[in-house]
């Protein structure tokens, strides 16, 4: 089979009417995880406590009612969704060839994101736990461990805080119009705004995950890498820090809902 072939095959793939039905049901199963994680922030910013990351959201969903089947559809359309981005990325979406290079590596990163919460799901849908928490500071020590650790901490650090600045920069400048079909009259107002809120709430807290990577580096010390559990509790210990993580929590609400209405609007 030849490179067009494939190319056609993976096109074809990708104009699935039932995959790219499943792949938008993974937004809106990604919405209603950041709604989750934005409640458990509230909750830790009001000293009520909780794990305030993609695990600890998991663990609220088993406790609503029909959870389990929730969590195994969030596992479906998750996997749909990164399957999609999987074929987008080999398709390379782009007009000009420097820009499909750049659209396949981000869409690529999306997959493996998707594919990494959807493992997270299945863990709890299948009766088992994960601490996200737990295993960021165990991959940071396995890190520090290897020959040159601490700057290869440092790296994924930075990596991780520019992708933060991304997720800023997108929302403030509205580049995510690019992936949804706005809509018209008053809707398109409310959409804009939970987008920007959004996406500049999400780039902070991903921006702090770094910031907590390099400081792992500096002490070298694993337990500093916390994820974004750690990265919304770190809010606290700063002056006012429990108004500024309601503030953050808002808008990773505010994400979640926009990553709802997406699943509708998203540009296939």
């Amino acid at each position: 089979m030849s490179a067009g072939d494939v190319r056609r095959a993976a096109r074809t793939a990708g104009n699935n009417p039932a995959l790219t039905v499943v792949a938008r049901a993974g937004y809106a199963a990604s919405g209603l995880i950041h709604l989750l994680i934005g409640w458990v922030a509230i909750r830790v910013a009001t000293h009520h406590g909780g794990e305030a990351d993609q695990s600890g959201a998991l663990a609220q969903l088993t406790k609503l009612p029909g959870g389990t089947l929730g969590l195994w559809a969030t596992v479906v359309g998750l996997g749909a969704l990164a399957l999609w981005l999987l074929l987008q990325a080999a398709l390379g979406i782009g007009t000009s060839s420097k820009k499909r290079w750049v659209r396949s590596v981000v869409s690529f990163g999306k997959a493996l994101a998707y594919l990494a919460l959807a493992g997270t799901a299945l863990t709890f849908a299948v009766g088992g736990f994960s601490h996200a928490s737990t295993s960021t500071r165990s991959a940071s020590a396995t890190i520090l461990s290897l020959p040159g650790g601490e700057a290869l901490l440092v790296a994924v650090g930075l990596a991780t805080a520019g992708i933060g600045g991304y997720f800023i920069y997108k929302g403030a400048r509205q580049k995510f119009r690019e992936d949804i079909a706005v809509p018209d009259g008053h809707y398109k107002h409310a959409v804009v705004v939970l987008a920007v809120a959004g996406y500049v709430a999400k780039g902070i807290a991903v921006a702090i995950v770094g910031v907590l990577f390099i400081v792992a580096a500096a002490t070298v010390d694993p337990r500093d890498a916390s994820g974004l559990d750690g990265a919304l509790k770190a809010l606290v210990g700063l002056p006012f820090g429990a108004p500024v993580l309601g503030i953050v929590a808002a808008g990773l609400m505010a994400y979640g809902v926009y990553s709802i209405a997406r699943a509708r609007l998203a540009l296939f």
